[in-house]
């Protein structure tokens, strides 16, 4: 069985002229997935009963069933644990802003990168997703919302880049004109830093945000943080995003989580505006989530201020990102670790 939701267009019309079908119907099926997020060929009234039937033999439509659903209690962020069709599970958060709806969407069973401060990473990683897979958590959500999801920020469970061919599978779908014709700078992909892929996507030359996490000014102190730092050191990561910059003329956000006593001091602060200073970029602070497995802690108001404002001093675009969903563990990787504890596995 084929895995129709990861199809483009052009592959969806080869596949259907394959089995003696007319080319144009290729574009209503795809409209069906990906306009009006149909989870069955039945759904595809305006196609022949013997068409659907056809469907139904040859292909798959991979969904996401909610497993678990929490709504936070003080700004309306809603979290989502999915059950893929395999029985893994991955997580979603939908935050409401005042320009729309954003869903944070999750790119890999668990992660293989390490990091220290993350919950996702814990037990490793278990496969991909499909783009099909990806692209269910966004329909999924607008249907049981009954919301048109206009931002999507790929920096959910795993690590985009580590799955390169079906993330780039993912944008060039979720931006078809013939689909849901989502803007491309309405999306934004996160990286831990691997370098020769950030070269591959600014080859792309895709209109999307590319946001870096840093969380370490020094090799040394990365390294402690991020695994993949010893394979990639500061200079080369910087270069890589200088090129990036250069070449796309879009601007690089770096993500730098706090943690308390660890890389929080004024010393880090001057040295992070040293080494990101005169790029095209922006450094998104970010108060890290207390995950009961580590011992990073947040940083305390007056130190995230005090950081902010070296760097701010210091002529470096910053923001403190506000937090959303404290009380429903909306950190990707909380929740499906939860899950996986309680069933004993």
């Amino acid at each position: 069985m084929l895995d129709i939701g990861s199809m483009t267009l052009p592959e969806l019309e080869a596949q259907l002229v394959s089995l003696g079908q007319p080319k144009y119907r290729a574009k209503q099926i795809f409209r069906w997935l990906h306009v009006s997020g149909a989870v069955s060929f039945s759904e595809m009234t305006d196609l022949p009963l013997s068409l659907r039937g056809a469907l139904s033999n040859n292909f798959v439509i991979f969904t996401c069933d909610i497993e678990k659903k929490y709504v936070s209690a003080y700004d309306n962020t809603v979290k989502y644990l999915y059950r893929l069709a395999d029985g893994e599970w991955i997580e979603s958060v939908v935050m409401q802003y005042k320009y729309g709806y954003s869903v944070c969407v999750s790119s890999q069973v668990g992660c293989r990168m390490g990091c220290k401060f993350c919950a996702s990473t814990l037990d490793g990683v278990v496969r991909n997703l499909t783009a099909s897979e990806i692209l269910a958590q966004v329909y999924t959500a607008e249907r049981d919302l009954g919301i048109r999801v206009s931002h999507v920020v790929m920096m959910g469970m795993g690590e985009p880049l580590d799955n390169y061919a079906q993330t780039l599978r993912f944008i060039r779908l979720i931006t078809d004109p013939n689909g849901k014709n989502l803007s491309m700078r309405h999306i934004s992909l996160s990286t831990c830093g691997i370098v020769p892929r950030i070269y591959d996507l600014m080859r792309e030359d895709l209109q999307l945000t590319l946001s870096v996490s840093l969380h370490a000014p020094t090799d040394e102190l990365r390294r402690s943080l991020m695994p993949v730092a010893k394979k990639w050191d500061l200079n080369a990561l910087t270069e890589a995003c200088r090129a990036y910059a250069s070449g796309t003329s879009r601007r690089i956000s770096f993500e730098y989580a706090l943690i308390r006593g660890v890389n929080d001091t004024p010393e880090c602060a001057v040295k992070l505006a040293s080494l990101v200073g005169g790029m095209l970029c922006h450094v998104n602070l970010i108060p890290v989530n207390s995950v009961r497995e580590t011992d990073c802690r947040e940083s305390d108001p007056a130190v995230i201020s005090r950081f902010s404002g070296i760097l701010a001093g210091r002529g470096i675009p910053v923001t403190v990102r506000r937090r959303l969903g404290a009380d429903i563990n909306a950190a990707c990787g909380q929740l499906r670790r939860k899950e996986k504890t309680s069933a004993g596995l």
